[in-house]
């Protein structure tokens, strides 16, 4: 029986040899860029080249956009409203409110804005990262607003403009989570003296989407979409310097 027992040990052996002997290593698999995209997880390194240039003997009207791809897109499509000095743009693609609020003392504090404008939650929402619950993504984005505060930046926050749903990662029900979403940081707005900013109302199909002719797929907006969303910005941004 003994022999038998030991048969068994020293085949298992062998076998888990041959099978480590065929796997690659897992460092080699990995990616150096990719390695350091996910240590740098909110992406602090992205706007620092940009962040040394910025003027801050000067301009001192300066305001900062936070956001996402729909803040990071507004630039590409308008190039000329952001010009590095004093409509200044630190949106970031696919991003989440708790990357913003890990990189918003350098991308906006440090840049000592009059003026911030918070625009998030729709990637939350859409799952880019886990999703707790709405009153979570709220609380990131009002502990941006209320570091702000702190400085003495006048704070706007922006409704999430409307989605049917997301390509990338469909059935989410933004239709009705983001309604949800905006009607807490109006709230919150209303209890907390900050300006908020509905672009939600200005650019609905009535459906809790977004209007087809204001973006390319029903999600971010296109030049017609921005310009609707520059008008809105900038009566809040005189309203808020008044």
């Amino acid at each position: 029986m003994i022999k038998i027992k030991l048969l068994y040990v020293t085949a298992a052996l062998i076998a888990s040899s041959s099978l480590y002997s065929q796997e690659k290593n897992p460092l080699e698999e990995i990616d150096v860029n990719q390695m350091l995209m996910h240590l740098d997880w909110p992406n602090m390194a992205h706007y620092d080249a940009q962040n040394k240039l910025v003027d801050l003997e000067n301009n001192s009207g300066r305001v900062v956009f936070m956001g996402n791809s729909i803040t990071q897109g507004w630039e590409q499509f308008m190039p000329k409203m952001f010009d590095n000095h004093t409509y200044i743009n630190r949106g970031i693609g696919g991003q989440t409110t708790p990357q913003m609020l890990l990189r918003f003392r350098q991308d906006v504090i440090a840049l000592q804005p009059k003026i911030v404008v918070i625009l998030a939650g729709t990637n939350d929402i859409a799952g880019n990262t886990p999703l707790k619950d709405l009153e979570t993504v709220a609380g990131h984005i009002f502990s941006m607003a209320e570091l702000a505060h702190a400085q003495g930046i006048k704070v706007i926050l922006c409704s999430v403009i409307p989605a049917a749903d997301y390509p990338w990662r469909s059935g989410n029900s933004p239709e009705k989570k983001i309604p949800k979403l905006n009607s807490i940081i109006q709230d919150y707005c209303s209890k907390n003296n900050f300006y908020y900013l509905d672009y939600f109302s200005a650019m609905t199909d009535g459906e809790n989407g977004l209007i087809k002719s204001y973006g390319y797929d029903g999600v971010h907006p296109n030049e017609k979409g921005y310009l609707v969303m520059t008008k809105a910005v900038e009566k809040a941004i005189n309203d808020s310097l008044e």
